[in-house]
């Protein structure tokens, strides 16, 4: 970084902490006052509903390079598994250390899972945001998933291996 960029960005990290510490009634992000200058009261209500969701969502966070899984390869992936509250209820390192392993499109997991890895190539890292109707519907499933659940995953594809002739 050259001496005036290293300048202009001390200056403005100056000027950030001027708003925020020395002078806080300037800073956007105060808590809004009512018009006789008093913080103005507002009232939060807590929902214990999770948020609905209707259609698998799909993000690729690591496009991977390698081969693309596809409905009746043998997929191995590493996944983390939580509620839409970021409660974590199941893990591919709480079951060993090789992945889990199964037929894609096969029915062996929850249709989201076979539709949502669909097209991900190995050394990719996708979220699957899993609505009930392709998780487990209206069914808890022991006292960890409630029913009617959407369910959130990242998933790693380790490794495609395509159906034999």
């Amino acid at each position: 970084m050259k001496p005036t960029q290293t300048g202009i960005a001390v200056a403005l990290a100056l000027v950030v902490i001027a708003l925020f510490f020395i002078f806080p009634g300037l800073s956007p992000f105060r808590a809004p006052s009512s018009p006789n200058g008093t913080p103005a009261t507002t009232t939060q209500t807590s929902s214990t509903t999770m948020p609905t969701v209707n259609q698998l969502q799909i993000t690729d966070e690591v496009v991977g390079t390698g081969a693309v899984a596809a409905a009746g390869d043998t997929v191995t992936v590493n996944y983390v598994g939580s509620l839409t509250d970021g409660t974590v209820f199941d893990a591919s390192a709480n079951h060993g250390t090789a992945g889990f392993t199964f037929t894609l499109g096969a029915g062996q997991v929850i249709k989201g899972w076979d539709e949502g890895i669909v097209g991900m190539r190995v050394g990719g890292t996708r979220k699957l945001v899993i609505p009930a109707a392709l998780a487990y519907g209206n069914q808890a499933v022991g006292n960890v998933i409630p029913a009617n659940s959407t369910l959130v995953f990242t998933v790693e594809l380790l490794k495609v291996q395509a159906p034999k002739p």
